[in-house]
């Protein structure tokens, strides 16, 4: 779930779920006081009715004990001086929480609660005062903070003619701690459900939210440190899975790049070594032999013309080193211009042996090309760069060559929309273990560096780069003792 949904979310929670468990909360202590009311007075009564006038369910509660004294008060008063009847009336009324008083005149007769009646006998109305009903009855207060009571009166005339006055009252005061208690277990629940509620919001959103923001920063904390090794999972999800992921994507990145660099500088270091070595080698020889001309050494011709032709050696490998090293240093740096051209490739190649078939004919070492291409074929390359790959990867050969008659045989096919060249030497052949490794800078498979064989392990990198930049692939086969063959492909090139 995203973050605009999960906001959504709590925006929903913290607005419906209080009002539904409000709601739900509210039913539940109301129908609780419905029932108790309805237990305790024997009534049944609407919630609803018993919040908003609860005096009406004791209005309710002895409303028919008021009509049948109604009945009695116009039909048969004399009744009323029936101490039997008072007594029965007055007991009924007692189970409801009520009890009755009888005036005739401006005395009181019977009064069925003598220590609520104290309270109240001064404010009971008159003999047809009677004026403020209220659903059949008035509301009495005993005082401040004292009790409250709710009377019924009725009127009548004694069969000797006097005034009398017959009250039923009713004590509220029954009602009023039910309705407390439920008023306080309301507030109680509504205060839980907001805590519930709360509660709920807050491990959702830390769950969801907080914690995913404190795992990044953590993550963060531990890069700035400079470990690179931790990592950060996210839901890919919501926006702050996929900021983890980002995160976690610009750490690999990060790390990449650190190990690339760290190897670039060992790199850079093992290269300094080998050149540094490459160089101390003839620049040896050309102070060794330099000296030996200085010191007069050479003392005929023929071992001055040897002592300089030596120099002279050493010097121009010592340029071809350097030569290499700036060439490699500039493709690493994308700064060697390219021209890319359509060539024929049984010309192009054909003219590449006619150069290297001199050079190696001196070193008495069989050079043989093989074409399996139409003569129409072009590749799409740059000449100049081709030409230095093939003489590298020859001179390469050329180092490891180790039979008494030396053996480079080129071949050319078609393979789809490339066009494959194949070197292959009949030399020492390269170990299994360092394979994969010599079209790596700076890489050389004979650890010893001998004068011997040299070079600066530059070779195989330059063409491997120079290939890619021609979008073919490098690669090479080799058996110990045998040779190794070094494979390269150009794509073809179309007119469309």
């Amino acid at each position: 779930m995203d973050l605009k949904r999960r906001l959504l979310a709590a925006f929903l929670i913290i607005t419906i779920l209080p009002v539904i468990m409000i709601t739900t909360v509210g039913g539940v202590i109301l129908k609780l006081q419905e029932d108790s009311v309805q237990e305790n007075y024997d009534l049944n009564s609407k919630t609803m009715d018993l919040i908003s006038n609860p005096l009406r369910i004791f209005n309710r509660l002895t409303r028919g004990d008021y009509n049948d004294l109604r009945v009695c008060a116009m039909e048969t008063p004399e009744k009323f001086e029936d101490a039997d009847y008072v007594e029965s009336v007055n007991s009924e009324l007692l189970t409801k929480y009520s009890f009755l008083v009888l005036r005739k005149g401006e005395e009181y007769v019977y009064e069925g609660s003598s220590g609520d009646f104290a309270q109240i006998q001064d404010k009971l109305p008159d003999f047809g005062d009677y004026t403020t009903e209220q659903d059949g009855g008035i509301y009495i207060s005993a005082g401040m903070g004292e009790d409250a009571y709710l009377v019924k009166q009725q009127d009548f005339y004694y069969t000797d003619g006097a005034e009398g006055t017959v009250f039923i009252v009713t004590d509220v005061n029954t009602l009023v701690p039910q309705l407390r208690a439920s008023a306080i277990r309301g507030v109680i629940a509504f205060g839980f459900i907001l805590f519930f509620t709360a509660v709920i919001l807050v491990v959702w959103l830390y769950r969801s939210i907080l914690r995913p923001l404190n795992t990044l920063k953590k993550a963060m904390n531990e890069v700035q440190s400079g470990n690179l090794d931790f990592s950060v999972q996210g839901d890919p999800e919501d926006e702050i899975g996929q900021l983890c992921e980002d995160f976690e994507e610009m750490r690999i990145h990060l790390k990449e790049l650190i190990q690339v660099r760290m190897q670039y500088e060992q790199d850079m270091k093992d290269m300094l070594s080998n050149i540094s070595h490459d160089l101390k080698t003839p620049l040896t020889a050309i102070k060794g032999y330099s000296e030996g001309l200085l010191d007069g050494v050479a003392d005929s011709e023929e071992k001055r013309d040897k002592y300089l032709r030596t120099i002279y050696t050493k010097a121009s490998d010592m340029s071809a080193l350097v030569d290499e090293l700036s060439v490699y240093t500039k493709l690493d740096c994308n700064t060697v211009p390219y021209h890319f051209e359509p060539i024929n490739v049984n010309g192009y190649f054909e003219d590449c042996m006619d150069e290297i078939s001199l050079d190696l004919e001196v070193k008495h070492i069989e050079l043989t090309c093989q074409m399996d291409v139409d003569p129409s074929v072009r590749v799409v390359a740059d000449a100049e760069q081709i030409k230095r790959v093939v003489n590298n990867i020859i001179n390469n050969a050329v180092k490891y060559l180790d039979k008494e008659q030396g053996r480079i045989q080129i071949r050319i096919k078609e393979l789809g929309d490339f066009v494959q060249i194949e070197i292959e030497d009949n030399g020492t052949g390269i170990s299994e273990e360092d394979l994969p490794n010599i079209f790596e800078r700076f890489y050389r498979a004979d650890a010893s560096r001998n004068s011997r064989k040299g070079g600066s392990g530059l070779g195989l990198a330059i063409a491997k780069k120079i290939i890619s930049e021609h979008g073919g692939e490098i690669w090479a086969t080799s058996t110990e003792g045998q040779g190794t063959t070094i494979y390269f492909t150009l794509r073809k090139y179309k007119e469309s």
